[in-house]
């Protein structure tokens, strides 16, 4: 589990530095639902918001297991490393548009439009939001909306080769999302307004690169791993070579 927090606390970055995408995606149809709630529950509006988001967070982090389990299928073969450099490319791809220097990667999202013409729907009906559960549940097919850095995100989280790895990852991913979206919510227009700044927007997008250049495979990756099992297992000494079972037995007759 040690191995695993520095990833979960990148996966939680990656979330955070990913509220300008979160903004452009989901800022509106967070208002939307804001909108959504009968006046009678505005006073709820706070715990109807969080169960949104709750919602939405489950349904990643199961996105992440059933993609894991793909991931974890291919691990011992030459597939894992060319999921493994997808993951990286999609992840600078990310950090480009992060930055504002480079969009092609909304072009991505284009691949769950087909899902998600199904799912609106459903969605639709669960409108007004007048409880907890109808929150929930609406939370839960909006994680499904289609969206570049989901997707980027899912298929790094993919390339570690452990489904339940890939689980907790975009979990954390998701909780790394949460702080802004719940503020556009409850209409924190200064959290918002200091992530749009272009400096900050940038130096997201910097972070994101580089973490996808880490992603890559090469002697780093193999030094890590290394490095995590030297320090997991301690090998005993080899035997002296002067010593021979043959030496103890008396072979007189």
């Amino acid at each position: 589990m040690l191995e695993l927090l520095p990833l979960l606390v990148s996966a939680t970055i990656l979330g955070l530095l990913g509220g300008g995408h979160c903004l452009g995606m989901c800022g509106g149809l967070m208002g939307a639902l804001s909108l959504a709630i009968p006046p009678e529950q505005r006073s709820r509006r706070l715990r109807l918001l969080l169960a949104y988001n709750l919602g939405r967070i489950f349904s990643y982090a199961t996105a992440g297991l059933l993609i894991g389990l793909g991931g974890w299928a291919v691990a011992n073969s030459p597939a894992a490393s060319a999921l493994r450099i997808v993951a990286a490319l999609l992840l600078i791809a990310m950090g480009l548009y992060l930055a504002g220097w480079w969009s092609g990667l909304t072009r991505l999202e284009a691949v769950g439009q087909g899902l998600w013409r199904h799912l609106q729907p459903i969605a639709s009906r669960l409108l007004p939001v007048d409880s907890l559960p109808r929150a929930l549940l609406l939370g839960a097919l909006w994680g499904w909306l289609p969206c570049g850095l989901v997707y980027s995100t899912l298929l790094w989280a993919a390339s570690q080769g452990n489904a339940l790895d890939s689980a907790l990852l975009m979990l954390a991913f998701g909780i790394g999302t949460w702080p802004l979206l719940l503020a556009t919510g409850l209409a924190a227009e200064r959290l918002t307004a200091w992530l749009r700044r272009r400096h900050v927007r940038i130096a997201g997008g910097l972070l994101v690169i580089l973490f996808g250049f880490w992603t890559l495979p090469g002697p780093h990756q193999a030094w890590l791993k290394g490095h995590h099992r030297h320090g997991a297992t301690h090998p005993m000494p080899a035997p002296s070579p002067h010593f021979s079972p043959a030496t103890t037995t008396d072979n007189r007759g």
